[in-house]
């Protein structure tokens, strides 16, 4: 882990990438905590005001410190984010394996869920389960990790498939290893570095997609902040007041490109292929 962070912190993009996904790491996770004011806490009086000793960014059209619905608002991200690249990742690793193992009727029926799955339209998935379930924060995950789980499984298969006929896996099973010690012992930490790769790219991804549906309305349900609430309310009081727009377009601009720098370079980082270095 040391040598891929040297590889990352030598190229200018991963640099760059490095710094801005550690500022949003810190906005998201002590953000919330080092903020002088509560992101709920409703000034009437302090409405539509510029940035302040008071109030850095400014305040919404209710009053409340743009700062700190952000850095609320960045915590959401990086849970939604997280949260489900981890669910879509460990799901879509066990349905490539299976894939990649299983008869050809049964292989070619989970590559058919994954194209109706992909071939779905997010946003229409979405307001499928806002009408059904109601809006939430566990349902956005729901939503964002089923869209994703095909993206994962595809190449988890494919990785499967290259090393299902390697000598150290048949070395294995001649030594009466059961199939599940093979996949979590031996197959899963040899195509990690793949999946793991992509899922740092899709962080972008899914911070995107997350403050799209709550910009929609079928997101992050009012109070909780999110930035895509944050640009929807700036949007509709833009005559107002520009700093709402401002400040959580900056944010969610930054924050995906500080994502995607990290990824690509960690992706040239780990590929050998890639590597410039000798």
């Amino acid at each position: 882990m040391h040598a891929v962070l040297n590889r990352i912190w030598r190229e200018p993009g991963g640099r760059a990438g490095l710094l801005l996904v550690a500022a949003v790491l810190l906005l998201g996770l002590a953000g919330p905590s080092l903020v002088p004011h509560d992101p709920n806490r409703l000034d009437i009086l302090a409405r539509f005001g510029g940035p302040s000793a008071a109030h850095w960014l400014g305040t919404d059209h209710l009053g409340r410190d743009l700062l700190s619905r952000i850095a609320d608002g960045g915590r959401v991200a990086l849970l939604v984010a997280l949260s489900t690249i981890a669910v879509a990742l460990a799901a879509g690793t066990l349905l490539g394996i299976a894939a990649a193992y299983a008869p050809p009727r049964a292989e070619r029926s989970i590559l058919a869920a994954f194209d109706i799955v992909s071939a779905f339209p997010i946003v229409v998935f979405a307001l499928a389960v806002v009408a059904l379930m109601g809006p939430g924060l566990d349902k956005v995950i729901l939503i964002v990790a089923v869209t994703l789980v095909p993206h994962f499984g595809r190449v988890a298969r494919a990785q499967t498939l290259s090393l299902r006929n390697s000598p150290f896996l048949e070395a294995e099973r001649v030594l009466g290893a059961s199939p599940l010690r093979i996949a979590l012992h031996h197959l899963v930490p040899n195509i990690l570095g793949p999946l793991v790769v992509l899922a740092s790219m899709d962080v972008p991804v899914v911070i995107t997609i997350e403050a799209g549906l709550s910009f929609l309305g079928v997101g992050v349900p009012p109070p909780r902040a999110s930035w895509g609430t944050l640009l929807h309310d700036g949007y509709i009081t833009l005559s107002q007041s520009p700093w709402p727009v401002i400040a959580a377009g900056a944010v969610l601009t930054l924050a995906t490109l500080g994502f995607t720098l990290f990824g690509e370079a960690l992706r040239d980082a780990i590929d050998p292929k890639l590597r410039t270095e000798p």
